[in-house]
C-alpha cells in the first residue's frame, strides 16, 4: 500500500499578521523512488522567522514561497527508503524538506541532504549545530569580529540564534549584553547562557528608557551587535555605540508583518563610522565546515547551551509559526512531526 504524505501548503498570502486561513493541509501518496533518490521521514521540523518574508510577494534575497506547495523550512529525519549508494537505509540526515511527513530528495544533488553524527540530539542540527548556529557564527566572525575586552549587544538573546552569538561572544573573551522580552527570558540569559547582562525591553517603554538601561549595562559602549529585530532596539544600540562600532544585521522581525522601521539618527552611521551589514547566512555556504566544526565541539562539550520549544504534530506547525513571529517561543522553535 502507497504510504500518504501530509503537507502542509501556503495557500493564501498574509495581510498583515499570518493567519491560520493562510495554510491548508493536504494528503498526496508518498511517489516510487527513482535510481538516484532517497525517502527521508522527518522528525523534526524548524521554525523560523525568515519563513514570514518568503510569505510575501515583494522583491527580497530570495523567491517568495509559491503558493499551494509546501512550506519551505529546515528538517532532520531518518532515510527510510533509498535508491542511492550515497545513503543507506537509517541515516540520520539535516535538509529543507519543509512542512511535511516524508520527503523525496535527490542524493545527486549536491547539499539537498547531509548526514548528521548521531552521538549529538540530532533537533541540535535544525539550532546550535544547523543554520542557526552557522548564523550565529558568520555574523559574529566576519562581520561584528569582536575583540577580547570588547563589549558586544544581542537582540533576541534568548532565541537560537541570539543565544549562540552571546556564548560564541564570550568564549572569545567579550564582555556580552543581550536584550530579551520579558524577566523569565533575561533571567535564562544570563544564568544558563552566561551573559554578563540582559535589558528587558519590555520594561523599557520608550526609546529614551532603553539606551539609559543599554549605558548602565554598557559602561564602555558597544563596539559590535547582532540585529535580530530593528526597530528601537536597533536605534537605542546606535545611541550607545562606539566608533568603527559593527552591526550584523541578521532579521528585522519587528517589521515583518508590513509594520515600518524608520531609523531615528541615521546620521551615527557616519559620526561613529559605524559598518552596518545584513547577510543571508546561505550564500555563505563555504565557510559552513568551519562553523559546524567550532559549533559541534562546543555542544559536545556542553559548551554551547541552548533551549528549545517543541510543538507536537505536524498540524501544529502554523501556530507555533505565529506564536514565534509574537516571540511566545523559548529558544529555538520545532515542531515535532508525529
Amino acid at each position: 500500500m502507497t504510504p500518504m504524505n501530509t503537507q502542509i501548503h501556503l495557500v493564501s498570502r498574509p495581510q498583515g499578521e499570518p493567519s491560520a486561513g493562510n495554510f491548508a493541509a493536504v494528503q498526496v501518496p508518498v511517489p516510487e523512488l527513482q535510481d538516484g533518490q532517497v525517502l527521508v521521514r522527518h522528525q523534526f521540523l524548524s521554525l523560523d522567522p525568515y519563513m514570514r518574508g518568503r510569505m510575501n510577494e515583494s522583491k527580497s534575497y530570495a523567491e517568495p514561497q509559491p503558493l499551494n506547495t509546501t512550506m519551505i523550512g529546515g528538517t532532520v529525519g531518518v532515510v527510510e527508503q533509498s535508491r542511492s549508494p550515497q545513503f543507506q537505509v537509517g541515516d540520520p540526515v539535516v535538509g529543507m524538506g519543509g512542512w511535511q511527513r516524508y520527503s523525496v530528495v535527490d542524493a545527486n544533488q549536491p547539499g539537498l541532504l547531509r548526514k548528521v553524527d548521531p552521538r549529538l540530539p540530532i533537533a541540535a542540527y535544525l539550532g546550535a549545530v544547523g543554520m542557526p548556529g552557522v548564523t550565529a557564527w558568520y555574523g559574529l566572525t566576519q562581520i561584528m569580529q569582536p575583540q577580547a575586552g570588547q563589549t558586544i549587544t544581542v537582540s533576541a538573546a534568548s532565541g537560537a540564534v541570539g543565544g549562540a552569538v552571546g556564548q560564541l561572544a564570550k568564549v572569545r573573551g567579550c564582555r556580552v549584553v543581550g536584550i530579551a522580552g520579558g524577566p523569565d527570558k533575561c533571567a535564562y540569559v544570563k544564568e544558563e547562557l552566561g551573559f554578563d547582562e540582559c535589558i528587558d525591553y519590555k520594561a523599557c517603554p520608550d526609546l529614551k528608557a532603553l539606551s539609559v538601561a543599554l549605558k548602565a549595562a554598557c559602561p564602555k559602549g558597544i563596539d559590535a551587535h547582532f540585529e535580530n529585530v530593528g526597530g528601537q532596539i536597533l536605534d537605542a544600540v546606535m545611541l550607545r555605540s562606539n566608533a568603527f562600532s559593527r552591526v550584523a544585521v541578521c532579521g528585522m522581525i519587528a517589521g515583518y508583518n508590513g509594520n515600518p522601521l524608520p531609523m531615528a539618527n541615521p546620521s551615527l552611521i557616519l559620526v561613529n563610522r559605524m559598518r552596518i551589514e545584513g547577510f543571508i547566512v546561505s550564500e555563505h555556504m563555504q565557510l559552513w565546515p568551519q562553523a559546524l566544526k567550532e559549533l559541534g565541539g562546543l555542544v559536545a562539550q556542553g559548551q554551547l547551551k541552548y533551549r528549545e520549544t517543541i510543538a507536537e504534530g505536524l498540524a501544529s506547525a502554523p501556530e507555533a509559526f505565529m506564536g514565534l513571529l509574537k516571540g511566545r517561543n523559548f529558544g529555538k522553535q520545532l515542531v515535532r512531526i508525529d
